[in-house]
């Protein structure tokens, strides 16, 4: 085999990349060595702004395949065939460390799955969890603050982590399932994944519905108790992306099983919970679930950077026959989402090769920014309308209208029958058994008790006492206990 040539980013072979241009042996270096000032201004520019949450993350490439008929309640193309298969790239991440921190740790897990559709790409972002900690985007920066790097002392801090919940009460239901047994998966393999939000989905007829995705693991759960998750952190910082990159390697394709929960449009009115509130679960004995297909992980990406570093989501990316519902914090992220991949990566993002649909052909008006690579023919404009036979509108919307109501105005959520912050995180604690119970008690003590100030400890026992009797008493004795020693 020839040797290659290496070569500058201009293509220009490079006679020595070992040393570099002098005046003289012993000179100083000359300005003049291009090679040697464009590959220190690369190397000084080669790492983007990571992400502000999910910034440690790890991703694959895959298949999704329709096993049920499903074309009752959307008209969405890749899921209208039983055997239908759309290629995916999945990115899974923590979500309050920096792209540093290590993988074993309590946190939510992000579940953000892109699929290639023919009708373009189809984005869902989702967690590892049914549920979030807020119900209102306007209270999301807020949130982050308060779980990162405390900007005095450098730290994450137990004081600010619980003061936010201490005055968030809508947060307990999401604490009590961050705090327990599935708050430390033992791998990205071996865990659930949810949509979270609720979506509408669209039929050929224009009958709407409302459904939550639930991703089942077929690989079985499996979680590491703190203990356990110290261990693994001192051994490798990495597990996860280490066990994902050598299943895969080895052939041994995670997959997980696609379920629906579907709510007809007519229906969420009058539900005893507010089916948009990110804060509540839908009882599987009210809307069970319904199977649609697999998810199956079989490449891994050549390029961490390129792929899973450079992947855009957004929940704004829709495919007809699936939209948006009226919950707030989707609405938000359909927003900030994108507008963060633009500030990361620019207004051309989406034509990375990661982020580009495969199945479909992108056509419209967007020309220039930095990083374009879609030019047009010289015959084609950059405006519309014109009368240059350039893409025009289908008038066909994606989903069904949703019908809105009253003054404009900032409102809380509108309560349903059952709505408050505290009876599904009661029945979660009451679903535990007793073992499950210690370990979650434990795990809440560990944090609580290291608040130094007492009325923020009272804040969020409350919480737990109004949320179950004895999960408060538990909880509170816990806490005093290690306040004692």
């Amino acid at each position: 085999m020839s040797q290659r040539v290496l070569t500058t980013e201009s293509g220009a072979p490079v006679a020595d990349n070992q040393n570099s241009a002098t005046a003289g042996a012993g000179g100083p270096i000359l300005l003049q060595d291009q090679h040697l000032l464009e590959k220190l201004a690369r190397f000084n520019r080669e790492r983007i702004p990571e992400r502000v949450v999910h910034a440690r993350g790890s991703g694959a490439y895959g298949y999704f395949e329709v096993t049920d008929d499903v074309t009752g309640f959307t008209r969405a193309d890749f899921l209208s065939e039983v055997g239908r298969r759309t290629e995916t790239f999945i990115r899974f991440s923590t979500v309050a460390d920096s792209l540093g921190g290590a993988d074993a740790v309590r946190d939510p897990r992000g579940f953000a799955l892109k699929f290639y559709t023919n009708e373009g790409n189809y984005d869902l972002v989702g967690n590892n969890t049914p549920v979030f900690f807020i119900k209102d985007p306007v209270k999301f920066p807020d949130f982050i603050h308060s779980q990162k790097r405390d900007p005095f002392t450098g730290r994450q801090e137990p004081d600010n982590v619980w003061d936010f919940w201490a005055n968030s009460p809508e947060a307990t239901h999401q604490v009590t399932w961050l705090m327990g047994d599935r708050g430390i998966p033992a791998s990205y393999r071996h865990m659930n994944g949810f949509g979270s939000h609720t979506y509408q989905w669209t039929n050929a007829a224009g009958e709407a519905f409302f459904v939550k995705y639930h991703f089942k693991t077929n690989q079985g759960v499996r979680s590491l108790s703190a203990e356990q998750a110290a261990e693994q952190v001192g051994k490798d910082a990495n597990s996860h992306q280490t066990d994902l990159l050598q299943a895969i390697e080895r052939g041994v394709n995670p997959s997980w099983t696609l379920y629906v929960q579907v709510m007809p449009a007519a229906e969420a009115a009058d539900y005893r919970f507010n089916p948009f509130d990110v804060t509540k679960v839908w009882p599987h004995a009210d809307y069970p679930l319904r199977r649609v297909g697999r998810l199956v992980l079989d490449r891994n990406p050549d390029n961490v950077f390129a792929e899973v570093e450079q992947a855009a989501f957004s929940p704004n990316n829709f495919v007809p026959g699936i939209g948006p519902s009226p919950d707030k914090m989707l609405q938000g992220r359909l927003f900030a989402y994108a507008d963060a991949q633009r500030y990361r990566l620019g207004i051309n993002h989406t034509q990375l090769p990661v982020n580009a649909p495969k199945a479909a052909t992108v056509d419209n008006y967007g020309r220039d920014g930095l990083h374009a690579t879609r030019y047009g023919s010289r015959q084609d404009k950059n405006y519309e309308p014109n009368s240059h036979a350039g893409p025009a509108q289908t008038g066909a919307a994606l989903a069904s209208p949703l019908a809105v109501h009253g003054w404009t105005g900032t409102h809380e959520a509108p309560l349903h029958a059952k709505d408050d912050d505290f009876f599904q995180a009661g029945e979660l604690y009451r679903l535990m058994s007793a073992d499950e119970k210690d370990r979650l008690v434990a795990n809440i003590a560990g944090g609580l008790s290291q608040v130094t100030r007492d009325d923020v400890i009272e804040k969020n026992l409350a919480h737990f006492h109004a949320a179950d009797a004895d999960y408060g008493k538990r909880v509170e004795e816990a806490v005093r206990a290690l306040r004692e020693d």
